[in-house]
């Protein structure tokens, strides 16, 4: 079912939204060569606290940890740990959850660990881009398969990356993960026609290689299959008749 948020409601989540975009950045702040995935998580939680704001992570479904740490071909649900270490050149996926005011929210972003190369690079900076293009195409009267074709045909465009197709976006508010299903790829005109009030979390997930996924051995990490780097961006987004709201940025 998909439930529809008031203007009331979208407002609320913009300012959680802000919240938790400012949570973000200052915990992508801390990435360092020798920083621990658990130090980064740490940041996170004192934020939360600061902020009085409820994580939504931890404890989700047994989860450990208020804040994902995904590095180099963890593509999501990294749990951070004491012995994962980061060095340069690697990328760091921090991803992270906040009940604020009652409705949930949901962001993600790719950082580097020092210096990587310019193929690298490029990997965020098509991800973020696609992101982008998604966010754009959710407008009323559009549907969930125009967001998919606009992510889609941009990074086609921008060389022979893995677009994950086991891992989607979602609807998001009452809940950290509600109808509808927001994939990452997909055929213009299909699907749901996007109406005022729907609010989805749009989180394209690319790699240098296949977009087949595994899960590692701590039963949490999902990981690309032939151990390619991947990146990861996220936004929560209201449609609007005054067009696509980033509720997730300050």
């Amino acid at each position: 079912m998909i439930r529809y948020k008031t203007p009331e409601e979208i407002n609320i989540m913009r300012e959680g939204g802000k919240i938790l975009a400012q949570i973000l950045q200052s915990t992508a702040a801390q990435v360092e060569s020798g920083k621990t995935a658990k130090e980064l998580d740490a940041t996170a939680e004192a934020l939360m606290q600061q902020y009085k704001v409820d994580p939504l992570f931890k404890g989700f479904e047994g989860f450990p940890a208020v804040s994902c740490i995904s590095v180099n071909e963890g593509v999501v649900h990294g749990i951070p740990r004491d012995d994962l270490v980061l060095t340069e050149g690697d990328i760091v996926s921090i991803d992270a959850g906040i009940r604020y005011k009652g409705l949930c929210l949901d962001s993600a972003i790719t950082v580097p660990v020092g210096a990587i190369d310019s193929e690298v690079q490029k990997l965020l900076d098509v991800t973020r881009e696609s992101l982008s293009r998604g966010i754009t195409a959710s407008v009323i009267g559009n549907t969930i398969g125009d967001i998919g074709y606009a992510i889609q045909s941009y990074v086609e465009s921008q060389g022979d990356y893995g677009i994950v197709r086991s891992l989607v976006g979602h609807g998001v508010g009452y809940e950290l993960h509600e109808e509808p299903q927001v994939p990452n790829f997909g055929k213009a005109g299909k699907g749901l026609e996007l109406q005022p009030g729907l609010v989805i979390a749009i989180e394209p997930m690319l790699s240098l290689g296949s977009y087949d996924v595994d899960i590692a051995d701590d039963g949490w990490t999902i990981k690309t299959s032939d151990n390619s780097l991947s990146a990861h961006f996220e936004h929560s987004v209201a449609i609007t008749t005054d067009g696509p709201i980033i509720l997730t940025k300050v």
